[in-house]
């Protein structure tokens, strides 16, 4: 973990992807993602926005939460259509159990949870974001011609800081 001290930054925390996984998502990404938007690896998003002051709290948070968690099955099930992009569409009943126990914790932070954090979670892997919708539109078609649901197993989580654009990776946790 980096040793700065905590900011007014806001954290991101997402789950981390085996690396055959991540090799998959990221390289859609990269190819797919507009390269002057794309600064960031492919990712799931657990929480968009928690407040960077609570640092050293949510670390110590999710580290002994992280012990008590087996690493989850996490299903790829399809790709979904955003508009303006394409996203792998997660499910994982324990991983949505363990968020629900995270939020449980967060929330009791003075800043609390941002209402995007509050509100449903339905994961996912963007791999194109902010395209016009006709290109949008025929990647998804593209990728669901050949699509096959397969599975990963979810080695831990990470969380970043949010620099405006860039992330800087703060700390990695494993399950178990």
């Amino acid at each position: 973990m980096t040793q700065s001290a905590p900011t007014t930054d806001p954290l991101i925390l997402t789950l981390a992807l085996d690396p055959e996984t991540f090799a998959r998502f990221d390289g859609l990404r990269r190819r797919h993602f507009p390269q002057a938007l794309n600064h960031i690896p492919a990712h799931a998003t657990l929480f968009h926005h928690l407040p960077g002051l609570h640092e050293p709290g949510i670390v110590e948070t999710l580290a002994a939460l992280m012990r008590t968690q087996a690493a989850p099955e996490v299903a790829v099930t399809g790709l979904r259509f955003t508009g303006r992009g394409v996203a792998y569409v997660l499910a994982s009943e324990p991983l949505s159990a363990f968020r629900g126990r995270l939020v449980e914790h967060f929330q009791a932070l003075d800043d609390g949870l941002t209402a995007q954090d509050r509100q449903g979670w339905r994961p996912h892997v963007t791999v194109q974001n902010k395209v016009d919708p006709a290109t949008a539109r025929a990647l998804h078609t593209d990728l669901e011609d050949s699509f096959v649901p397969f599975r990963f197993t979810a080695p831990g989580l990470l969380l970043w800081r949010y620099l405006g654009g860039p992330w800087e990776r703060r700390a990695t946790f494993s399950f178990g």
